[in-house]
């Protein structure tokens, strides 16, 4: 079975690329433009990752990860938290907020594939 892989960006050509990428290495995608999208597809349908913008309409990306991080059937949700904020302080922040990992705008698509491929263990 595919894995399941949550996209909440509210830029639409990250999500074109991000989906295109996802659906072409195996992976079935949503996508949320917005925090309060994205934690309401999440209750509907538990992915096995998501992909989480930090600076979104309604809810941050940090206020997702630490609802995601708070409700126990969801703890196992892998989290990348993806930026254009690079600074350290930044980047500490999503980790302590329950990242798995921070990538920062503009990334590699390719370095991307290879660490969700790691995060999700195939």
């Amino acid at each position: 079975m595919a894995k399941k892989i949550l996209i909440a960006d509210d830029e639409p050509n990250i999500v074109t690329a991000l989906e295109f990428l996802l659906g072409r290495a195996g992976y079935t995608t949503q996508v949320a433009r917005n925090g309060e999208e994205a934690l309401a597809a999440i209750a509907a349908d538990v992915p096995d990752l998501v992909l989480l913008d930090i600076m979104m309409p309604v809810k941050s990306g940090y206020e997702v990860c630490r609802r995601i991080r708070e409700v126990p059937e969801w703890r196992h949700i892998k989290v990348v938290m993806l930026s254009a904020k690079g600074r350290d302080a930044e980047v500490a922040k999503g980790l302590a907020m329950g990242a798995d990992l921070y990538v920062t705008k503009p990334f590699s698509t390719r370095e991307l594939l290879g660490q969700i491929q790691a995060l999700l263990g195939v």
